[in-house]
């Protein structure tokens, strides 16, 4: 009995260590935010890193470098993309202290290096901008793009829940407008949204060790109540997972920055089922 519970106990081991993993080049040791367009991943460097979007084959190779000249990188933390144009979010907030929180929307044509435009904005009911890192409320890493409308994902760690923004996709200074709280429970770290299967990806975490996949399926951004949440356990051991790509209803393309446990930052490849 001892020797069947220690197989099974490997086997789990095993399972939990089976994700494909791409190491990702020194460049991208801050890696926060997946995009993609056709065959490429496009990804960046958080927390002060170049201005500069890295598109990436599906085996991790840097194909092209596109800087954004005169924007800058304060807390780049997630990208999207409609048709026409890319979204940059740079909204990292830890402790609730930034009045220049702003998202920065390029062409999607990747040649175009010198134009942008910024879609700055604030949280009408944030009244504190000085909070312990534990508490904080107005933290965001989480972007999409649904319709004609940008949509911010809280990182409340206070609540330990996400609160949904809506913001116009033109140039301009805006107020977010709440429109709703998806009861997570837990701390959202990426997102992305496919229209066609209508599925809502989250990375998430509650202790910032183990992170976990959330999907919410027939996703529908005007009805937030009793929605059904699939949580599932990222198995790459620890991480500091900050993006999530869609590829189907059961694969998901996820990055994680560079950890003391890792030589690199990682790119892996997870399937469902």
């Amino acid at each position: 009995m001892k020797i069947l519970k220690l197989l099974f106990i490997l086997l789990l081991f095993n399972c939990s260590n089976s994700v494909p993993t791409i190491n990702l080049p020194d460049e991208l040791n801050e890696t926060s935010g997946l995009e993609a367009i056709d065959s490429e991943l496009i990804t960046f460097n958080d927390s002060g890193g170049e201005a500069k979007l890295y598109y990436l084959n599906q085996n991790g190779s840097i194909v092209y470098e596109r800087e954004i000249i005169g924007a800058s990188n304060i807390d780049w933390e997630d990208i999207t993309l409609d048709s026409a144009f890319i979204y940059i979010a740079d909204i990292g907030n830890n402790l609730d202290r930034r009045r220049d929180l702003n998202i920065i929307k390029v062409p999607i044509d990747k040649r175009d290096s010198s134009s942008f435009e910024l879609i700055e904005f604030y949280y009408p009911e944030q009244e504190r901008f000085d909070t312990p890192y534990d508490s904080s409320q107005y933290d965001a890493e989480a972007l999409v793009s649904i319709n004609d409308s940008l949509y911010l994902f809280t990182k409340n760690k206070l609540k330990v829940l996400t609160e949904v923004y809506r913001l116009p996709k033109e140039a301009g200074k805006y107020k977010a407008e709440k429109i709703g709280t998806i009861n997570t429970k837990s701390i959202i770290t990426s997102a992305d949204y496919n229209n066609f299967i209508n599925l809502l990806a989250f990375t998430s975490t509650v202790d910032f060790t183990n992170y976990s996949l959330q999907t919410i399926e027939n996703f529908n951004i005007d009805s937030l109540t009793n929605l059904k949440i699939n949580t599932n356990l990222i198995p790459v051991g620890k991480s500091q997972i900050e993006a999530v790509k869609i590829i189907d209803l059961n694969s998901f393309w996820i990055s994680s920055e560079d950890e003391a446990s890792s030589s690199s930052a990682r790119l892996f490849k997870l399937n469902l089922y």
